[in-house]
């Protein structure tokens, strides 16, 4: 069964819309779910999820809503907290692992944060049986996938494109994904441009899809109300896991 991964932003449209939206996203059959944390320039993120940070933070969103929100959310799915590195920085990764620990969040996606960069925080991250997901691009060499992948945890995070999310491009990914497997069986979960219309596409060779933006537009939707913009939300979160495992 290949796995399904959504990405909300937190305290976007509200606090308790995240909360209703993520239980409802976990009984629609999301495996995991990626809490984002709005931050003013998401460097990775496309226009829609930017749009959602900027209005996460105009309405208030503080670091404590991200924490306060996650005690509710992960007992009940297996969430990331997904968030560029300042926060991280700032803030000390040592506090984000003590409230990941306090609230049953299982570890970071931190797409700003190169691999390099990344190993002074993995062993205390690891230690404390949380995962800091690695990035593959399919502009890696194989050299390069041989140096990440082989102690990579819980799940590779294969960037579709070069470019930032939403933007729908397409590329043959079935070489990169022959390179990371190659050297690990860690699964491989394929992101940037998955929606109804590309998951089954995206899906081949990989064993799960990450999406992003395709419930973004949703909340974004001013003409929809909340109970209409989690229907919506769940209806497609239905259609991408059927599709990508039928």
């Amino acid at each position: 069964m290949k796995k399904l991964v959504a990405y909300i932003t937190t305290g976007f449209p509200s606090l308790d819309f995240t909360v209703d939206a993520a239980l409802a996203l976990a009984e629609a059959g999301v495996d995991t779910l990626e809490l984002g944390m709005p931050f003013s320039d998401p460097v990775a993120d496309g226009p829609v999820i930017e749009a959602a940070n900027l209005k996460a933070l105009q309405n208030g969103f503080r670091l404590q809503h991200l924490f306060d929100a996650s005690e509710k959310i992960a007992p009940h799915i297996d969430t990331l907290w997904m968030g560029y590195f300042n926060p991280f920085y700032h803030k000390g990764m040592e506090t984000f692992i003590a409230e990941a620990k306090r609230s049953g969040v299982n570890g970071f996606i931190i797409p700003d944060l190169p691999f390099e960069e990344a190993q002074p925080y993995k062993p205390a991250v690891e230690e404390a049986g949380l995962s800091l997901i690695d990035f593959i691009a399919p502009t890696d060499s194989k050299e390069r996938i041989a140096q990440i992948v082989p102690d990579a945890k819980k799940f590779i995070y294969l960037v579709a494109y070069a470019g930032i999310t939403g933007a729908g491009k397409s590329e043959d990914l079935q070489e990169t994904v022959a390179n990371i497997k190659a050297y690990t069986q860690t699964p491989v979960y394929v992101g940037f441009g998955v929606d109804t219309h590309t998951a089954k596409e995206k899906a081949k060779g990989v064993d799960g899809v990450i999406v992003g933006s395709a419930f973004v537009k949703v909340l974004l939707d001013d003409t929809l109300n909340g109970t209409q913009k989690i229907a919506k939300i769940s209806k497609i979160a239905k259609e991408i896991k059927e599709k990508i495992n039928a």
